[in-house]
């Protein structure tokens, strides 16, 4: 969320940065809110400051037993005391007024980002590993891995579209992915794992701006919470509303959580396999950071993801996307592309993300610099997929697979599989 001081200040660099998100001069409307609003609070404190002059007065008049002057004090008085509760009302209208103005706008994108509208101006800024060469012709993983238990069927009869059930090996194999990937984080990464809450409240999703733009791509429970569509809203709310000392940070939580999206505007997109579905288990990471600290933290995130991939032997590359690709709270994202043999491209697992100190601002979460007792920032905070279970689980089976229909083992979750080495039809 934006200051609008900071707007106030310098318009045109506001105008500049969400330019570049494809919005038109938003400052102009901002401002006449604004101007708006400090006139209600000049006439308001004009108004208190009179009455209370007046209510002195008064009490000076009686001494002087002037009682048509106490009683023309008193009746102008009585006026403004009248006056105040709506123009209290109007004040507060208008404040609210900018609040959601303001809550309607994303974060202003960062100076080395590209320009562009969508990912076809997403710039790739690195590759890592080679994609295998099969001596058959690789299959998608939705027409081989039901016979290894994934099981597409009975979920769309229990659930309907975009879910899936697991079952035996493939069951053990998804879960040893999490397993790995939480194991990996905590162990190497300086991560501390969180099972935190996955039915949040209003304020905990606005805090990291799925709220209010972007309801409809969330599940609401019939007691108003909210099923959360990342772990990134409970882990990032853990701050909330705190003063944390600097010596604190960073703070580094990570969780595995299943994540709920209506996948609103994903219609007739991936409809086949398990790429995009309403319910999958995801590892987050959540960093929470000083300014200062923000950007190496952002880098630290981005080499803890990939460590994810390089340990199964996944061949990914990393994108820097452009402004208009990016998500609503970030002012720089790196996705994560793994390759998949059966489509034969790369596809997103990973988006690593430094907000800055936009989320903060929703969250009123700040820390108190070292060495100053009185003053208080705002803090950064950063959030990534490391990884999304059931794309790594896509990855494996696709690049993993074999001529008869089998799925060799990443040699990394061999421990977690009691030793087994291969998937069997």
């Amino acid at each position: 969320m934006h200051d609008i001081r900071l707007v106030r200040d310098n318009p045109i660099a506001f105008d500049a940065g969400l330019a570049r998100r494809g919005l038109d001069a938003p400052s102009t409307a901002l401002l006449a809110l604004d101007e708006q609003r400090r006139a209600l609070v000049t006439e308001l404190q004009t108004l208190q400051a009179r009455r209370n002059e007046a209510s002195k007065a008064i009490g000076q008049a009686k001494a002087k037993r002037d009682e048509e002057t106490a009683q023309a004090l008193m009746a102008e008085v009585a006026a403004i005391k009248e006056r105040l509760p709506a123009l209290e009302a109007e004040e507060a209208a208008a404040a609210a007024a900018i609040e959601d103005a303001l809550a309607a706008l994303p974060n202003i994108p960062a100076a080395d980002v590209p320009d562009g509208a969508d990912e076809e101006a997403n710039v790739e800024k690195a590759r890592w590993g080679q994609p295998a060469q099969f001596a058959f012709e690789p299959r998608e993983h939705a027409d081989f891995a039901p016979a290894l238990g994934l099981d597409f069927e009975a979920a769309a009869a229990i659930s309907g579209a975009r879910f899936a059930a697991l079952r035996g090996g493939m069951a053990r194999l998804h879960r040893a992915l999490g397993q790995y990937m939480l194991d990996l984080q905590t162990a190497r990464h300086g991560y501390t794992e969180v099972a935190p809450p996955l039915l949040v409240r209003d304020q905990a999703v606005f805090g990291t701006g799925q709220l209010p733009k972007f309801a409809e791509d969330l599940f609401r429970t019939t007691d108003g919470r909210w099923l959360i569509p990342t772990a990134e809203v409970s882990l990032t709310n853990l701050v909330r509303e705190q003063i944390l000392d600097e010596s604190q940070l960073p703070l580094r939580f990570t969780a595995l959580t299943p994540c709920f999206r209506s996948e609103a505007g994903a219609a007739g997109r991936d409809t086949r396999g398990m790429i995009r579905q309403h319910q999958f288990d995801k590892v987050e990471l959540v960093a929470i950071a000083t300014p200062e600290q923000s950007e190496a933290e952002h880098d630290h995130m981005l080499a803890s993801a990939e460590a994810v991939l390089q340990g199964l032997n996944l061949p990914y590359r990393r994108m820097l996307l452009c402004a208009g690709d990016m998500g609503f709270t970030a002012l720089r994202t790196f996705d994560l592309e793994v390759w998949l043999p059966g489509q034969g491209r790369y596809r997103e697992i990973s988006s690593v993300s430094n907000c800055g100190d936009f989320q903060a601002r929703r969250m009123a979460a700040r820390y108190r610099p070292a060495g100053d007792a009185k003053g208080t920032r705002f803090v950064h905070t950063l959030n990534g997929s490391g990884l999304a279970v059931g794309r790594a689980l896509v990855a494996v089976l696709e690049n993993y697979q074999q001529a008869d229909g089998s799925v060799r083992v990443p040699d990394v979750l061999r421990p977690y599989m009691g030793g087994l080495e291969v998937l069997e039809p």
